[in-house]
């Protein structure tokens, strides 16, 4: 069998990262940047970081911030004639995955006009050209899309969300500076968190999971279990250790795929406007108890990885504790357990969305729609 592995051409991380843009722009000759970047960090300064080196090397930019959370067609035709008119040669995303997926589907479709329809993108799009030339800089540390090749657009029409794959979508550069991070409230520093943490167990888990990726999931669950708790109280070894953690899953979920907390926490977003952290931390314990006996004994190694004594447990004792330590991480850093707007009438349209996503057919066990169903009533 052969696996492929698509990484970023290069990425910098650590303390003050960010300052090898300019030097980066300067040695590809590129002459005015497209930011991406949502309005909240534009109005807490934030996106500024960025725009003070690019005004201090004589740098010309445009903002675009007219992102969502959960980013929408919408957003991404308005950014693809924004683009057009400004006369960027390359981009640069600041933000979580909302900034980072609205100026992939944009670089994308600049390069690729055939595809302009955004729908057209939804699955693995048969592009033939690499996006813009993207400098990604996340601000969160989380969806990892900085390093992946996918990236989730909504469709507020049909309530939905769909998630594209593309090898050409990857950013050229990654700047992972946990300065960027530090700013984030403690509600989005732990639901981004128990996103990866989401990214590295489904990873590590899904069907088409082998060794490489294995090997970086699993450190990635140590670094996620052992710093999300510091980073959510700010500390600097904690962010430290998230933006670390976040993208070494993301390296390795992004060419393994993920399963059903995804699809079904993208439902939850599509119908509900969820934050897609907290929806997948909901569903993540849900969905382990269900996927746990197709899973071997990788539930022994996700216990061990979060800190866990395994010593003389059975394959069920192991299993419950893998369970629950993500359950406690879970509770610890404040996420709630129950979803107050999930009504039963929803059921059948949220059973049938999730089931269609693109993420379930990577889960290691097959659900049903009554399985969604009944998954889904968990969190009522």
């Amino acid at each position: 069998m052969v696996n492929r592995f698509v990484l970023n051409g290069v990425s910098y991380h650590g303390k003050g990262a960010i300052q090898e843009i300019p030097g980066i722009i300067q040695s590809k000759g590129f002459q005015k940047a497209f930011i991406a970047s949502d309005p909240d960090l534009v109005k807490f300064n934030v996106t500024k970081k960025i725009t003070d080196l690019l005004d201090a090397a004589g740098m010309a930019y445009e903002v675009y911030s007219d992102i969502k959370p959960n980013p929408t067609i919408e957003n991404v035709l308005s950014g693809v004639e924004a683009y057009k008119k400004s006369g960027a040669d390359y981009m640069i995303t600041v933000g979580g995955g909302s900034s980072m997926d609205t100026g992939k589907a944009i670089g994308i479709i600049i390069n690729n006009p055939e595809f302009a329809d955004v729908r057209s993108l939804e699955g693995v799009a048969p592009t033939k050209n690499r996006t813009v030339y993207t400098i990604a800089v996340p601000t969160t540390a989380g969806t990892a899309a900085e390093a992946t090749i996918n990236y989730v657009i909504t469709d507020v029409e049909k309530k939905r969300k769909f998630v594209c794959v593309d090898v050409n979508d990857i950013p050229d550069i990654a700047i992972v500076d946990p300065d960027m991070m530090s700013t984030m409230p403690k509600g989005l520093t732990a639901s981004t968190g128990m996103d990866a943490l989401t990214h590295a167990i489904e990873g590590y888990t899904t069907r088409a999971a082998w060794e490489l990726a294995d090997c970086l999931n699993l450190e990635a669950i140590k670094l996620i279990s052992r710093n999300l708790r510091a980073a959510v109280q700010n500390e600097q070894e904690g962010r430290e250790g998230m933006a670390l953690g976040q993208f070494v899953t993301g390296m390795a979920f992004s060419n393994v795929g993920l399963g059903i907390a995804h699809s079904m926490a993208h439902t939850l977003g599509a119908v509900y406007d969820t934050p897609h952290g907290v929806a997948c931390a909901m569903m993540l314990p849900i969905v382990m108890e269900f996927n746990a006996d197709a899973t071997g004994d990788k539930f022994k190694y996700i216990a061990e990885a979060m800190g866990v004594d395994v010593t003389g447990m059975d394959q069920a004792a192991y299993r419950k504790a893998a369970i629950d330590a993500v359950r406690q991480l879970s509770i610890d850093v404040g996420i709630p357990t129950k979803l107050d707007k999930l009504k039963e009438e929803d059921l059948d349209f949220l059973a049938e969305s999730a089931a269609a996503d693109a993420c379930a057919p990577g889960n290691p066990k097959d659900a049903s729609i009554e399985d969604f169903k009944n998954l889904f009533r968990k969190l009522m």
